[in-house]
């Protein structure tokens, strides 16, 4: 029998296939060395089935194919280029932007977000930003609650989102090792100058009577909005009091309908689209599948709003041969991006599924793997590295700051085994949040492979990283930022509440 049981962060399993003809049963590091291999047929041929109905959309995407095809064809995987990559995520952050980016001056949390974490995610220590981050993202707070683009702008809800994920990794970074006192003054510099209260209000104000939410007052609706604002109350701490809101003001719960609304969101297809009735896209599902796990557990937030076959189905062909990677949209092309937006569903309906199967008796069981990990890694490493640093969406595109982000995400999802674990510790701040299952999250070196349903066989899937410094950093898979920074941030929010109300108290005597 094969253990198939997740391990802890750096624990090796005590079974492994090289291993067992060792005399003395050791784990040998070399284990996730990838050998020289035979290229998988699957990236050396076109489709098997091919329209013949020509198109604009079937001639790109024939030339794609070819064009990855000379890419994927190697049988030692280039390395993950992560110094050279490094070098062009500290540029604008040492050097400035240049005036091009003017354009983007709506999008300054974004690109702070974007730079700091990929960095994160490749090693970096980004804690020396910290003061630097906060001093930018101050002036985008709005007087009336909530955080702009840019200086002076109006308040949208995608800002509040990418300011509070990098105020949260750079606090993370900085008070790794410090001593508890000095540990709560950086979170206290961070975001004790958040209004919180006036933040809470303004998302009142884009919550709309269906469930769903706006970006901003006036703007779209879309399930990105939803997710953006769970996020922002999950991390800022806000606990099922503050949502509940006052009746007497005619306040509604702030959670009533949401997750009614995103299950109306799931498509013919099985995919979801940005709001009910519209197109299936990736992007949309990760935003739903990552906000419905924010309010209770994979399986019930999953099996429960959603079709799950159908969703599978749906994912499943999301997956292109002989790329490897991602489309967001049927018969759309293949994108680095949605290596994330795609890839980062996985973790959450595989642990959904593993729910579902253990459910059905009393072994414990695991799918093992729903998608081609191996697959994604490969288009990864030999498609979207920039050849002077940077990651793109695919071969002949310019690397960017986005696509450096989330096809990092994406690298991260694959190199790793995320599980949800309801027995994790919780502190008191998250048994009384109504997003305390986002804080049951654990992440392993050793992704499983499907056990049988008396819980025997299974193993460990091997040769994701054909050499230890090719793996990146784990990251939470619903937030998005480093694994364990979230529950850092929640516990500082634990002292900063317990210290506010001994303030009233004091005050009030």
């Amino acid at each position: 029998m094969v253990q198939v049981d997740p391990l802890e962060e750096g624990e090796q399993p005590r079974f492994a296939t090289q291993a067992e003809n060792n005399p003395d049963g050791t784990f040998h590091q070399n284990m996730y060395r990838m050998a020289p291999e035979r290229v998988p047929a699957m990236h050396l041929n076109l489709p098997f089935i091919l329209d013949d109905l020509e198109t604009e959309t079937s001639q790109k995407q024939l030339s794609t194919a070819r064009n990855i095809i000379r890419s994927v064809n190697q049988s030692f995987l280039p390395p993950l280029d992560r110094a050279t990559h490094v070098e062009f995520l500290l540029n604008p952050l040492d050097e400035g932007l240049s005036g091009g980016f003017v354009a983007l001056d709506a999008s300054r949390p974004w690109l702070l977000y974007w730079c700091i974490n990929a960095l994160s995610i490749l090693g970096e220590d980004v804690g020396a930003y910290n003061a630097r981050v906060v001093s930018s993202l101050k002036p985008l707070q709005h007087p009336n609650g909530g955080f702009g683009g840019g200086n002076g702008q109006a308040p949208h809800v995608a800002a509040a989102y990418a300011s509070i994920l990098t105020l949260a990794t750079t606090s993370y970074h900085v008070s790794r090792g410090l001593p508890e006192n000095e540990r709560l003054e950086v979170y206290a510099e961070s975001f004790a100058w958040i209004d919180r209260g006036k933040l809470l209000q303004w998302i009142r104000k884009i919550k709309l009577p269906n469930g769903g939410f706006k970006v901003n007052e006036g703007g779209e609706e879309d399930v990105r909005a939803g997710y953006c604002a769970l996020v922002v109350l999950a991390l800022l701490g806000y606990d099922e009091e503050e949502l509940r809101g006052d009746p007497s003001l005619g306040e509604l719960p702030l959670l009533s309908g949401v997750a009614e609304y995103f299950k109306n969101c799931q498509t013919w297809e099985g995919g979801i689209g940005a709001k009910p009735n519209a197109e299936a896209h990736g992007g949309y599902a990760f935003c739903v599948l990552a906000a419905l796990c924010l309010l209770s557990g994979p399986e019930e937030a999953l099996s429960k709003n959603l079709d799950l076959n159908r969703l599978i189905s749906w994912l499943s062909a999301r997956q292109y041969a002989p790329e490897g990677g991602f489309s967001g949209r049927t018969n759309k092309l293949v994108d680095g991006c949605y290596s994330t937006w795609v890839g980062g569903c996985w973790s959450l309906v595989e642990a959904a599924a593993n729910a579902i199967e253990c459910g059905k008796g009393s072994t414990k069981v695991n799918v093992g793997d729903l998608w081609s990990r191996k697959a994604l890694i490969r288009y990864i490493l030999t498609c979207c590295q920039g050849p002077h640093g940077g990651l793109r969406d695919k071969p002949g595109i310019r690397p960017d700051y986005y696509h450096s982000n989330y096809v990092l995400l994406g690298l991260s999802a694959a190199q790793h085994y995320y599980y949800y674990d309801d027995s994790h510790a919780q502190s008191s701040v998250s048994a009384k949040s109504p997003f305390r299952h986002a804080y049951r999250w654990k992440s392993s070196k050793n992704v499983p492979k499907p056990s049988g349903d008396d819980g025997t066989g299974g193993g460990w899937l091997e040769g994701l990283v054909p050499d230890e410094s090719d793996r990146v950093g784990v990251q939470h898979p619903l937030f998005n930022i480093p694994l364990g920074a979230e529950g850092q941030l929640q516990s500082w929010w634990e002292w900063f509440n317990d210290v506010s109300d001994v303030d009233a108290v004091s005050r009030e005597n």
